[in-house]
């Protein structure tokens, strides 16, 4: 999320209301002793932590019967991964390089897309291709903070959760994922590609990647809302956003709410769990040729010299913002170490030195957001978008 002088109150007035704040919001958040044994939609199978490894997440725990079965629309065939960051407005950026791609004719279907925080809520439409170019920018190029989010009054802030109200994000995200939508993801996912969605349970402190074709190929009359609930949270910053109460079961039958936040909590972007044995896999799947991966990183990377005011909301917005900057860094290594070791290519592209300004007015600035959207696009028209990425290249010297 860029930080903008609006983030920087937000932040401010979020830090000083969780110094002295009781929440109104009444939880019955999962007993400690049950909360590695719920389930979601009464199926045990639809997500995982993201900081372990679950083979039966990717289908390893089958017969090669069933799995041959499970992935017959993915073997004997070239596969091609995207991961899209976090990253706020600047999700205009990837939504710019994907549509710039489709542009070209050149743009691959990919296996397996995984998204975090607005990468979230670009990634279903990624995930169906080009068919959905003109919703991705319509979502990154017209709205407006007013149409994404409301201010709420300082009682409400001090008696709730967070200090905006997403109810318009929440009324987006209703309009775009439909059943049609849900109903084509769930067609996907019978072909063996996968969306993964990462969030934060913040209950647990942990990272959570949700398998979202699954969810939709459930056939549970609330997988929709579900998937709504899980792209909302996804992109929820804690304290600013409010977070997202998903409701789960334990064994023994009773209801609770876990509490799910902004994925970019605990990760930019994610690829795969790194215990993974990709090899297997990719020999299990008759993989052709050397898979690619392409991780979109909606954010710079190349930091900047800006004077900060000795200001609370200052100092807090431009903190988070250098925290998430090296994050994402961080991320990029992972994610580099673990396709070298796969030997799997790496492309990435990010945000550059000479791409359109934020003027820091609003969260959501439609002309901003229009202008980097463009700029993605050209970059891509252009064929300066994608740089390789090895373990002894990792950020190029020269960034634009």
């Amino acid at each position: 999320m860029p930080a903008t002088p609006a983030i920087h109150i937000l932040l401010a007035i979020a830090l000083l209301v969780s110094l002295g704040a009781c929440s109104a919001i009444l939880r019955n958040p999962v007993p400690d002793e049950m909360h590695l044994e719920t389930t979601v939609l009464d199926q045990p199978n639809l997500r995982i932590w993201g900081d372990a490894y679950d083979p039966s997440q990717l289908g390893l725990d089958q017969t090669d019967q069933e799995f041959k079965a499970a992935f017959s629309g993915i073997m004997h065939r070239e596969h091609n991964y995207l991961a899209i960051s976090g990253g706020g407005a600047n999700g205009a950026y990837g939504a710019g390089v994907m549509v710039g791609w489709s542009t070209l004719g050149t743009r691959p279907e990919f296996t397996m897309v995984t998204g975090v925080s607005t990468g979230a809520l670009t990634a279903p439409f990624v995930f169906l291709g080009p068919e959905y170019d003109d919703e991705l920018k319509l979502l990154y190029t017209t709205l407006d903070t007013s149409r994404i989010l409301f201010r709420r009054s300082v009682f409400s802030i001090v008696r709730g959760d967070a200090i905006i109200d997403s109810t318009p994000l929440r009324d987006i995200l209703d309009q775009f994922i439909t059943e049609e939508m849900v109903a084509k993801m769930a067609r996907e996912y019978r072909r063996g590609r996968i969306l993964n969605i990462g969030t934060t349970n913040l209950d647990a402190g942990r990272p959570v990647i949700w398998n979202i074709g699954r969810i939709a190929n459930s056939s549970h009359p609330d997988a929709a809302k579900l998937i709504r609930q899980i792209l909302l949270a996804s992109a929820s910053i804690p304290g600013v956003f409010p977070p997202v109460y998903i409701q789960v079961h334990t064994p023994d039958g009773r209801s609770y709410d876990e509490m799910h936040v902004d994925g970019g909590t605990s990760t930019q972007m994610f690829l795969y769990p790194t215990a993974a044995n990709v090899s297997e896999i990719l020999e299990l799947m008759d993989v052709r040729g050397t898979p690619t991966a392409y991780v979109i990183r909606n954010s710079r990377i190349q930091p900047r010299y800006d004077p900060v005011r000795a200001r609370l909301p200052d100092i807090a917005g431009r903190s988070v913002s250098s925290l998430i900057r090296t994050q994402g860094i961080g991320d990029a290594y992972r994610i580099a170490a673990v396709t070298y070791r796969d030997g799997i290519e790496l492309e990435m592209t990010w945000i550059p030195a000479n791409a359109p300004s934020d003027p820091g007015n609003e969260v959501f600035d439609p002309a901003y957001m229009s202008a980097l959207f463009e700029f993605g696009y050209q970059r891509v028209i252009n064929g300066r978008a994608w740089s390789e990425v090895d373990l002894s290249r990792l950020i190029p010297a020269a960034i634009e």
